[in-house]
């Protein structure tokens, strides 16, 4: 006897793996988002197969002796391999819809397709914003709720991958309001310049942020976010250039339409940087630019984005709903005598320059 069988494309399981890919694909920092330690945003499962809700993402220092050579002996002139470590917490996150009256008719198949625009792209937007929280952050508080005591303390730990417009100078003794301050509408704009020269200090800096491999044709690079007011200003000074950067830039895995590449970074537009109002010279606006590395934030995962179905009003009404249990930081390890003591921001380093909109 031939038994009728449901397509596996329309299950619910199918269906809940095709939504957390989407969801995943879609998002602007999608292309960033990667298992290994090569990855700009690194993804962790770990808490998808035992209990918790803390993923620890761990650093090994590099080592810097010596060695020893021919016959000499190696015991006993072994070097310290030092480590640091950042917990990450993950939490619960749901959101759902009630689905219209005419939807109430159709399957549950069909109630799933009818949310999974809106859903899909709530989880979208709020991946993204939860993404820009964590760049921002300031050793784990969102920087609109972070003190300045906390900005300064941040600044002093992170002064060599930190930078306010277009000179090192800019920086008032490690004072962060005082610094902003310093940022003016004409010097301070987003130029190639300013970009190259935060590329040094993150090659520099201690330690120092590691680019990330493009794997289509092996180089290495650096990504940066910048809010359109700051590409204007780029795109500006880049007119003269913008084929040969872009003829560049398409070869890279990383490129989407629209960057801009310049001295091994590729430079993408987002819209949904913050800005921050009155806060530079004369009271101007000023807005961050974000470069990342290797590294930069954590995506902690301990349940993958999921479908609920619930009935109310005496099963009149039907709603759909999705949750899942993660999380996002920007990754930072410890420089001072203990694990955690005088975080530094691994894998990002941070640029305020001009934010003032179109007159």
């Amino acid at each position: 006897m031939a038994e009728t069988r449901a397509a596996t494309g329309l299950t619910v399981e199918q269906w809940d793996d095709k939504f957390f890919v989407e969801h995943i694909q879609e998002n602007v920092f999608s292309k960033l988002m990667e298992m290994g330690e090569n990855a700009a945003i690194q993804v962790k499962e770990d808490l998808t197969k035992k209990k918790g809700d803390v993923i620890h993402y761990a650093l090994l220092n590099r080592l810097t002796g010596d060695g020893v050579e021919g016959s000499a002996t190696l015991e006993g002139s072994e070097e310290d391999l030092t480590s640091r470590s950042h917990p990450l917490t993950v939490n619960k996150r749901r959101h759902g819809v009630l689905v219209p009256e005419m939807e109430e008719q159709k399957s549950a198949i069909g109630l799933r397709e009818a949310a999974k625009p809106a859903l899909m792209t709530w989880g979208k937007e709020n991946t993204r914003d939860r993404i820009i929280r964590a760049l921002g952050s300031i050793n784990g508080v969102a920087y609109a709720s972070a003190t300045e005591g906390q900005k300064d303390a941040w600044l002093a730990d992170n002064a060599d991958r930190v930078l306010f417009g277009a000179a090192k100078s800019n920086n008032s003794a490690n004072d962060h309001s005082a610094s902003l301050a310093n940022v003016d509408g004409t010097t301070d704009v987003l130029k190639k310049g300013t970009l190259s020269l935060l590329k040094r200090m993150a090659r520099t800096a201690s330690p120092k942020i590691r680019p990330l491999q493009d794997k289509g044709n092996g180089k290495y690079l650096y990504i940066a976010y910048a809010h359109p007011f700051a590409m204007r200003d780029l795109r500006s000074e880049m007119e003269s250039i913008l084929d040969d950067t872009t003829a560049q830039g398409e070869a890279m895995r990383l490129f989407e339409g629209g960057d801009l590449y310049w001295d091994g970074i590729i430079i993408k537009e987002c819209e949904d940087l913050p800005i921050y109002t009155g806060v530079g010279a004369s009271s101007i606006d000023v807005t961050p630019v974000y470069l990342l590395g290797a590294q930069a934030i954590g995506y902690g995962i301990a349940k993958r984005w999921k479908t609920i179905e619930q009935k109310f009003d005496y099963q009149d009404k039907s709603g759909v709903a999705i949750d899942a249990i993660d999380g996002f930081d920007k990754l930072t390890f410890g420089s001072g005598s203990g694990d955690r003591d005088d975080l530094r921001d691994y894998g990002v380093a941070t640029l305020y320059v001009s934010g003032v909109a179109d007159a």
